[in-house]
């Protein structure tokens, strides 16, 4: 029977084993393993070392201070990718014979998306209390990688990758130009896109979507901005902002949807704001359980509601 060539597998629990090692497998780290499953550094140590008993080989070698997958590793590796996706199309079959009493809901957005893409999911939640989500929130260069592996069930991105992928488009994502309330532009009208090149620029880091859609804009006009800094998120460059040391093109949403910001304010720059886009994404090919259809669908219809009036609302403050 075949239940006997994988009985050393059914006596020790592996599961949960295999899904530390296919993280750290993943990410190339215990410690980033850990934070991911929300484990300690010493339990995923435990976990590899039960498993490489289990298994009869050492599945990592050390070379230097990384680790890599030694050849049983890889195949191992390879294996826990299968399983786990076999047993997540299991799931989603069961969820659609459920309906949406029941299911799971994978989603991962950059972090600009962090803004408005939990209010979606809660709203999608509270109609559908039985679905089980879970939200992660990664800059754009690590969403690439976790859709590469198929880590996720949909991804939510502003500028989205340039490779084999679906794309449908759910919310406008304006770019606006953002200073500080006592800015010398701040009353000025129609400000000619060359006389705000002049300010000293805050800029994201390199592969940061928010980057691209900035960089765009300056090679549009011929301009080099006058970088003053190089940021590693929104929130620095927001406090960036507040400390006088320039100015920023950064999506609207990040003013956010509940706090009140009137130490911030966007400026009356020529052909501002820019009217981006937010997608939906997944990998083609990719099947889409009936939940993920069902929030995309819910999305669409509710998104402007939930976000965009909020967002107009707001736009003067």
């Amino acid at each position: 029977m075949r239940q006997r060539r994988i009985r050393r597998y059914l006596k020790h629990g592996t599961l949960p084993q295999f899904s530390v090692f296919e993280a750290v497998a993943r990410l190339a780290s215990y410690t980033r393993a850990g934070e991911e499953l929300y484990l300690a550094q010493p339990t995923v140590s435990v976990q590899i070392k039960k498993l490489t008993e289990t298994i009869g080989t050492p599945l990592f070698e050390q070379v230097g201070k990384r680790i890599h997958l030694t050849e049983a590793g890889r195949a191992l590796h390879e294996a826990c990718r299968d399983i786990f996706s076999r047993l997540a199309a299991v799931e989603d079959r069961l969820a659609d014979i459920r309906g949406l009493s029941a299911g799971r809901l994978s989603l991962a957005v950059s972090t600009t998306g962090k803004y408005f893409a939990p209010r979606l999911l809660a709203a999608f939640v509270q109609q559908h209390p039985g679905i089980e989500v879970s939200l992660q929130i990664h800059h754009r260069e690590t969403l690439i990688e976790r859709m590469s592996a198929n880590a996720d069930d949909l991804y939510i991105f502003a500028n989205p990758p340039d490779t084999d992928v679906v794309k449908q488009a759910i919310l406008p994502n304006p770019m606006a130009v953002f200073a500080r309330a006592d800015h010398p532009l701040a009353r000025q009208k129609r400000i000619p896109f060359k006389r705000f090149a002049q300010e000293p620029f805050l800029i994201r880091e390199p592969g940061s979507g928010t980057r691209l859609a900035a960089q765009r804009v300056f090679e549009r006009h011929g301009i080099d901005p006058k970088v003053r800094m190089e940021l590693g998120s929104n929130e620095a460059i927001k406090q960036a902002i507040l400390a006088g040391l320039g100015v920023s093109i950064l999506s609207r949403y990040t003013l956010g949807l509940d706090t009140e910001q009137r130490q911030l304010l966007t400026l009356d720059v020529e052909n501002f704001p820019l009217e981006g886009q937010w997608y939906f994404v997944y990998p083609s090919g990719k099947q889409l359980s009936v939940v993920v259809q069902a929030f995309m669908a819910f999305a669409r219809k509710e998104g402007k509601q939930l976000v965009l009036d909020h967002l107009s609302s707001t736009a003067g403050e």
